[in-house]
């Protein structure tokens, strides 16, 4: 017996099979998908492969395979199907089946990860008393800690370090002198552990929800492939009819998928599953995760121990072995396409695993995308609308305000008077208000005013982007940053202006109007650490900040009670982004963030549209 194997390499010409003899010792356990390692060509070390087929025999001269890998349940058919469909090497597309962390440096760092130091009393506490008392120990800091572990004693040496405030070195020459031990043991990871959230139960549903819910119940209970899209305005309930199907779906011994476009939602919609289903069927991946987070996530999920999958697009390729059900929310996010190779677009990905397993694929928006709409109405998607909020509570009243009028009156600011009084209002009211613009930094360019020369990126060539807090010029595409400028480098005159508006120029024009508002921000430069999503938005809402200032980050699936004002800055500023789709994107962005005002009936006036002057 032969096996054809595919070498895991980025080069193109490597993207074919290879003759490999399968040897006694494993030809009982090898199978399509597994992982080998293999002599290829003059390398001195062995390449690793995986097996992609096999056959009776070869008209090539073959090496044997040396050795096989964890078994990782790769599913090669969706491998082939990918690579044809995207036009990229299968070792990409096997790439995103493979758990976090499988190369021999990330394995290692894994396994670093997951192993933490802790302290534990060496000697025996009444000899330490002693000593503490005769003197012999005379260290305020070393008294400290060893007081601190014979109340604590095993704890993390992390803790020791913030609770008794000393350093790690402080707690070595404990070590060295005999007092302590410092032991390294492995924790299970838990991406939960912090959460500690009420048990609710199901809500009763309205007469168009049991009727979206009993339509796709159906094709659940006859085992059949079905689309359904779920077209219903913000507020609608469209996750309690996820959360209830869900529900079905593991009374049949079944998994299900459940997929947000945003990080940023992620933890919103994990607390409304842990509170209806608990912490110990859910596992989460996205990469905010660490890699060890990630890694555990991912072999539970291999190891049949959770049902219910959340997360964002590469949730997808999950390793689950019983699949009852996939629900992509919010579908027409362009998040859902991967622009990185392989370049994917998720929804082809779980139509494919819909139809291979006999499972409703459920897409669910506010703004569908237009094609998803398009296959709605001609009949190859059936479509379940929803036209009215799940609470009764009224959409919220639009008003456009055009800011060239604002400017013949005298009011330069991103601000409109209008959107001022209503800001007010609500501040004096204690309600809370959103104000978005999808531009992050201080001044979306720089240009020098007597020879027009702009900065620019020098990979991207497009214009750089001012960051105040920073003072640094940032490239929003590839990364690339550099000093602020004063001198232009072109005529070398002093004349820099900065033009347009960014988040942080917002943030600093707000608080000048508002002095005493309490505000905060959320876009990609605040939420660059872990969690920090999950911190913002749940300060915004527990903590009842009065203005939530952000880019499309603030837009989506959020669900804020206080909220009864949206603002939007520069509305029409992305009808001129380099997109053919350019006026359905604003149409879908707009009316999502517009879902965020009044989702609890005590709307004040819906939410205000700032026109740029042109």
């Amino acid at each position: 017996m032969v096996a054809e194997v595919i070498i895991n390499s980025t080069v193109k010409n490597l993207n074919k099979t290879f003759d490999y003899n399968i040897p006694a010792d494993i030809a009982g356990i090898i199978k399509v998908g597994s992982r080998v390692f293999v002599p290829f060509g003059n390398l001195k070390s062995l390449e690793e492969g995986f097996v992609v087929g096999f056959k009776e025999s070869t008209k090539y001269k073959t090496k044997d395979i040396v050795s096989i890998g964890e078994d990782y349940n790769i599913d090669i058919e969706l491998v082939k199907f990918m690579s044809k469909r995207y036009f990229c090497n299968i070792s990409d597309c096997i790439k995103m089946m493979l758990p976090p962390g499988t190369t021999t440096k990330m394995i290692n760092n894994r396994i670093k990860e997951k192993c933490m130091n802790f302290v534990f009393l060496k000697k025996d506490i009444e000899e330490i008393e002693q000593e503490i008392e005769t003197k012999k120990i005379k260290s305020e800091k070393h008294i400290r800690v060893l007081k601190f572990l014979k109340e604590n004693d095993g704890s993390l040496i992390t803790d020791i370090e913030i609770f008794t405030d000393v350093s790690r070195g402080v707690i070595k020459t404990l070590e060295k002198n005999g007092y302590v031990e410092i032991i390294e043991k492995q924790v299970e990871r838990n991406p939960f552990i912090n959460k500690n959230i009420e048990k609710d139960t199901d809500l009763k549903l309205t007469n168009e929800q049991e009727k979206a819910y009993n339509s796709i119940l159906k094709t659940i209970n006859n085992n059949e492939f079905k689309q359904f899209l779920i077209y219903g305005v913000t507020g609608s309930g469209k996750t309690e009819i996820y959360l209830q199907l869900i529900k079905k779906v593991i009374e049949k011994g079944k998994v299900a998928i459940m997929l947000v476009p945003e990080i940023s939602l992620t933890p919103q919609m994990v607390d409304r599953f842990i509170a209806r289903f608990g912490q110990e069927q859910i596992a989460v991946l996205h990469s905010k995760l660490s890699v060890g987070e990630r890694y555990d996530q991912w072999m539970r999920i291999k190891n049949n121990e959770v049902k219910i999958v959340i997360g964002a697009r590469s949730a997808i390729f999950a390793p689950i072995q019983n699949l009852g059900l996939i629900i992509i929310d919010e579908e027409h996010d362009s998040s859902y396409k991967s622009e990185m190779p392989p370049r994917y677009n998720t929804k082809d990905i779980a139509k494919y695993l819909a139809k291979k397993n006999n499972i409703p694929l459920v897409l669910g928006s506010a703004t569908p995308d237009i094609t998803s709409f398009y296959d709605a109405n001609t009949g190859k998607i059936d479509l379940l609308k929803l036209t009215k909020r799940a609470n009764k509570s009224d959409l919220p009243s639009v008003e456009i305000v055009d800011l060239c009028e604002e400017l013949a009156s005298g009011n330069n600011t991103m601000i409109s008077k209008k959107l001022y009084n209503a800001i007010k209002e609500n501040i004096e009211k204690n309600k809370q208000t959103i104000l978005f613009l999808n531009r992050r930094g201080f001044s979306t360019f720089v240009m020098c005013r007597d020879c027009g020369y702009t900065i620019k990126c020098k990979n991207c060539n497009i214009s750089l982007t001012y960051h105040m807090k920073e003072n640094k010029l940032k490239c929003h595409y590839c990364g690339y940053e550099q000093s602020n400028v004063t001198m232009c480098p072109e005529c070398g005159s002093s004349k820099i202006k900065y033009f347009g508006t960014g988040t942080q120029k917002l943030e600093e024009t707000i608080k000048r109007m508002f002095p005493k508002a309490t505000t905060i921000r959320m876009d990609v430069d605040t939420v660059n650490k872990k969690n920090s999503h999950e911190e913002i938005l749940n300060k915004f809402k527990n903590e009842n900040i009065n203005i939530l200032i952000g880019t499309q980050m603030v837009v989506k699936g959020h669900h804020f009670p206080n909220v009864t004002l949206v603002g939007v800055i520069a509305a029409d500023g992305s009808l001129n982004i380099d997109d053919y789709r350019a006026s359905e994107r604003t149409f879908q962005i707009l009316t999502q963030v517009a879902g965020r005002a009044g989702r609890e009936n005590t709307r004040r006036k819906g939410y205000n549209t700032n026109i740029q002057p042109r």
